[in-house]
């Protein structure tokens, strides 16, 4: 049921609409009928069952309002002083900054605005009407002898006002959800698109490396080597590759591009020393690895004027096709490794209630964030000792989530993270760490509320740790938080027991 109501929530958070009515509803050029009044009201679902006086003093203390296409009702954040009935046509109201996407559609045959009861201070959104519109407004100041004159007003009332509450609570935990999966989704793409990039570059020249290295070959074979000289060149081959292999992949990667550029340059001066035909083509495959001056020599000292270029070109193209295929196998693991991770935080194809591995979780939550981690430094304290918690698996990470993306916007993706998990009495404990500038004592109370953001406009609806509270209480836990500058840590504390938990 889509209504027009609004609640506290901080102007900043508020987006606009896209298009402001300059035209304002108000009253009609002449009154309607008070028969046609009344005859309108009992297609109002929430008055069925009124007596003929009833209706007859709604009619009556009534101010109507008329307006065509895109006429403005009410403003945003506009004091709300009136109970809406809907007559004819239909409301849309949308919040600043939110695009084309209407936040509520208030249709004919519906009761909105200030009601009875209500703590509504102001509207959320910039009203206005869909084709013509007629509306009855029921000042508030009416609301005390509305109630005694219609007596079943209260609960009509409070049934709605609950309605109202379950789906505005169902919409915001909806753009809640779906705004963690659009960001889930931008850090996931932005992980995979640097494997999927390297693996596509990779397949592309290995076509391409593979004819030239098939084309090397038969040059070489063209040569028609004595057997001494083909096994005085295989056993070099051998060497070189048992050389290459002795040194780690980790010592290869602290090399700085100065000293690649500069081990190219020396490779290049050796190529043309020894009349090697395009030493450009040759020297940065030979660069990118390990290969030593000194082997190099050794293979002229076994080699003639005439083999030397065919042969050490054939190395070269061999070199480069065994590293666009080692790149194409590293990064289809990374590919992999992203998608394990993806379906262990999701719990894909797994019961709903899990013995959940905090650590594990709290890792699987992790690597989402890969790509904003390169300024953080993370450390991870975990108790191994700590037994797995009974939970349903995709809502903790929901919350493991909330809690670390909070964590990097407060340090701006640079600091320090600090995750730990440990046994506090019967219950497990998780702290998330940030080296932040702290949150301010004057809304550290306020934290948890809905809708409460400090964000920039646009940048959140200030539901996140209202979602860590509600999970984090539906598993029987709570949600502490301690803050100083420099230190910020958010506290999930929740029972080791299912019986305990649900």
């Amino acid at each position: 049921m889509a209504t027009l109501d609004s609640y506290e929530v901080p102007a900043e958070t508020l987006p606009a609409s896209p298009v402001e009515p300059q035209v304002l509803a108000d009253a009609p050029a002449e009154p309607t009928p008070l028969a046609e009044i009344i005859a309108a009201l009992r297609n109002v679902n929430v008055l069925d069952g009124l007596t003929e006086e009833e209706y007859t003093w709604l009619a009556t203390h009534g101010r109507e309002r008329v307006g065509g296409d895109r006429a403005l009702l009410f403003r945003e954040n506009e004091p709300a002083v009136s109970m809406n009935i809907i007559l004819r046509g239909e409301v849309q109201v949308r919040r600043r900054h939110s695009g084309p996407i209407a936040l509520f559609i208030g249709r004919a045959s519906q009761l909105t605005g200030m009601l009875p009861f209500s703590r509504m201070k102001g509207y959320g959104g910039d009203g206005y009407a869909i084709g013509t519109v007629w509306a009855l407004d029921i000042p508030q100041t009416l609301f005390p002898d509305m109630l005694a004159a219609i007596p079943s007003m209260a609960q009509r009332c409070v049934s709605l006002m609950l309605d109202r509450v379950r789906e505005i609570t169902r919409m915001e935990q909806q753009a809640e959800k779906l705004a963690a999966l659009g960001k889930l989704a931008a850090n996931l793409a932005h992980e995979l698109n640097n494997p999927a990039s390297a693996a596509q570059r990779s397949a592309a020249s290995l076509f391409r490396e593979l004819r030239e290295y098939g084309n090397q070959k038969y040059q070489l074979g063209k040569l028609s080597l004595t057997t001494e000289q083909t096994d005085n060149y295989m056993k070099w081959v051998q060497n070189a590759r048992d050389r290459i292999e002795a040194f780690s992949a980790s010592a290869q990667a602290l090399q700085s591009p100065l000293a690649a550029t500069d081990r190219e340059a020396i490779l290049m001066r050796w190529l043309t020393d020894h009349n090697v035909p395009q030493p450009w083509t040759i020297a940065p495959a030979l660069s990118e690895t390990t290969l030593a001056i000194d082997l190099l020599d050794d293979l002229a000292a076994i080699t003639n004027a005439e083999t030397l270029p065919v042969a050490i070109a054939t190395v070269a193209s061999a070199l480069r096709v065994e590293r666009m295929a080692e790149t194409v196998v590293d990064s289809t693991v990374r590919i992999f490794d992203l998608i394990s991770a993806i379906k262990d935080y999701s719990y894909m194809d797994q019961a709903p209630i899990q013995d959940v591995d905090l650590a594990q979780s709290l890792e699987n939550t992790l690597v989402m964030f890969n790509s904003r981690l390169k300024n953080v430094s993370v450390e991870l304290d975990f108790d191994p000792e700590l037994p797995p918690v009974s939970a349903y698996g995709s809502e903790l990470n929901q919350v493991w989530t909330s809690l670390i993306e909070n964590a990097l916007e407060a340090m701006h993706d640079r600091g320090t993270l600090r995750l730990t998990t440990h046994l506090s009495g019967e219950l497990a404990l998780v702290e998330v760490w940030d080296s932040g500038p702290g949150i301010d004592p004057s809304i550290r109370s306020r934290i948890f509320e809905p809708f409460f953001t400090t964000k920039a406009p646009g940048r959140g609806l200030g539901l996140g740790l209202d979602t860590v509270q509600r999970i984090v209480s539906k598993h029987s836990g709570f949600v502490t938080v301690e803050s100083k500058p420099g230190a910020t840590c958010l506290q999930i504390r929740l029972p080791l027991e299912r019986a305990e938990a649900y």
